[in-house]
């Protein structure tokens, strides 16, 4: 099964519009067809941005979708990460210390938010790249 790390922007897109490759990563997350790496920073990060007004997204629907996220998900241990001022968003650091962690893709519709000279060995994709990854398997 493979496990990476997805981006807030995955998810919030992949609601907006579930038709296309971030709506098809977010199904395969909720179905359990891969494993999201989270850590408690993240699921946190998923439900402050999915719960801003300019979204709509009902209550009950953002519950379901963190439980199912939860359900399917691996919890990545905290790992410092050295070069942290080279993220242009300082925000992301916590999606890139989750996946130090477990050696893990990180899945992002910003990958210039994730520049080789600060994520080193880590693999970034985007949502397409991911589900024909996802589709080898």
């Amino acid at each position: 099964m493979i496990a990476a790390v997805f981006d807030t922007n995955v998810v919030i897109s992949g609601l907006l519009s579930p038709n296309g490759s971030n709506g098809r990563v977010l199904d395969a997350m909720v179905e359990g067809l891969c494993h999201p790496v989270v850590t408690d920073r993240i699921l946190a990060e998923y439900k402050e941005v999915l719960c801003r007004p300019k979204f709509r997204f009902p209550m009950s629907k953002i519950h379901l979708l963190l439980d199912a996220i939860r359900t399917n998900a691996v919890y990545a241990l905290y790992v410092p990460v050295i070069q942290a001022d080279n993220l242009p968003d300082p925000d992301d650091l916590i999606f890139l210390e989750a996946a130090i962690s477990l050696q893990v893709p990180i899945v992002t519709g910003n990958i210039k938010h994730f520049p080789r000279k600060a994520v080193g060995p880590i693999h970034i994709c985007s949502p397409a790249a991911f589900l024909v990854r996802l589709s080898a398997k």
